[in-house]
């Protein structure tokens, strides 16, 4: 284990002993994506109920303006609760079937809160349903960060299909990551996951999205919220990718966080009651959430009579070889797959250098999600 991670994980421990919640917060934050918590960090500007036991503060909308239109009505949320407003952010101009790509920021808020985002939207959509692929950044990250380490606007461009990066500022998280470990951030209809919900739905309608193809992935806290979002919309997701992150339920509070990311304590548990399809890659080297947590994240899509298929990876292209396991059910179709990089880190596979946390080596990360994505689209209800 990397000397830095587990002194800050220590220093966790220590802080949440002694009743520092909001510390002990920044540094297991700090710990999942490598950096030391800043003075800021440490004592973050809110109240540390908002850091453990209460949903994501809501931020005040802004007033709409000629660059941030009113939104249009949205569709009505699980939990009844209708978003209290909807902005979207767009180049003047420029529409959903415009002939060029584009890259544009939008905010989007519902009664659980507020988050902005950015959106990729293809070149030549004309009103074509499109797929959609949302991806969740990891901690200290944020979209256009996300966008180049994992070079998806890129694929997107050649395949056409839009991409959703949604934003979680340093207001609600001071390392901005996803609050996948606090019990209020796990249920459909409360906290992030509504937001993130009821944003994609937003984009969906706004953009004539194919329903039937919308995915979710992410890295570290991010792919801990992707499982988390699989977990809870199965209807709205088709497939997820989780690398480098943890299972839905794996943490309920900060102690819980620490010892899952340690990996103590983490064993498979039962399928999803509503699975879905899920790819997972994960380093056999991460110091920072050990690699058993994605053997938790794959029964959760495939359970325990999933037929296991291994498949030696050559890096022969890459710099990396890797163990890829392939989980079908009894009706022999494919349910998960679970990448092992060997000798990798805490880094997305074959990312860029333009982005952080990333590895150049070994299988694309990137290319192979969108592959198992796009080959597990929504069933259809008969």
């Amino acid at each position: 284990m990397h000397p830095e991670f587990q002194q800050l994980m220590s220093q966790a421990t220590r802080l949440t002993r002694s009743g520092n919640l909001a510390a002990a917060t920044a540094a297991i934050q700090a710990a999942l994506m490598g950096v030391q918590p800043t003075a800021a960090s440490a004592a973050p500007r809110y109240d540390e109920a908002d850091v453990i036991d209460v949903e994501a503060r809501e931020v005040p909308a802004s007033s709409p303006s000629a660059s941030s239109p009113a939104a249009a009505p949205s569709p009505a949320r699980d939990d009844g609760a209708a978003p209290t407003s909807k902005p979207t952010h767009r180049a003047p101009g420029e529409s959903s079937a415009t002939q060029g790509d584009f890259f544009t920021a939008g905010s989007f808020r519902n009664s659980a809160g507020q988050r902005a985002y950015k959106l990729y939207v293809p070149p030549g959509v004309n009103g074509q349903a499109r797929p959609l692929v949302v991806m969740l950044h990891g901690c200290t990250q944020d979209a256009d960060d996300f966008a180049a380490g994992t070079a998806m606007n890129e694929v997107a461009r050649e395949q056409g299909f839009f991409v959703l990066y949604p934003v979680q500022p340093r207001e609600t998280n001071p390392q901005k990551c996803w609050n996948w470990f606090k019990h209020n951030h796990q249920q459909a209809g409360k906290g992030e996951p509504s937001i993130l919900a009821d944003m994609t739905r937003h984009v969906i309608a706004e953009y004539g999205i194919d329903t039937r193809r919308v995915y979710v992935a992410g890295l570290s806290a991010g792919g801990a919220m992707a499982a988390i979002l699989a977990d809870t919309y199965p209807q709205l997701y088709a497939a997820a990718g989780v690398h480098s992150g943890l299972a839905a339920g794996a943490a309920k509070d900060l102690p819980s966080a620490l010892s899952a990311m340690k990996g103590i304590g983490v064993r498979p548990g039962a399928a999803s009651s509503t699975p879905v399809p899920t790819i997972v890659f994960h380093g056999d080297r991460d110091a920072t959430v050990h690699p058993a947590n994605a053997g938790a994240v794959v029964a959760a899509s495939a359970g325990a009579d999933a037929r296991v298929q291994n498949q030696r990876v050559s890096g022969a292209n890459q710099g990396r070889d890797s163990t890829k396991r392939v989980y079908t059910n009894a009706q022999g179709k494919v349910v998960a797959e679970y990448w092992e990089v060997h000798g990798a880190g805490h880094a997305w596979a074959g990312g860029s250098p333009k982005g952080s946390y990333t590895d150049l080596s070994g299988p694309d990360a990137t290319q192979e999600m969108l592959r198992f994505f796009f080959e597990h689209p929504l069933a259809v209800k008969q």
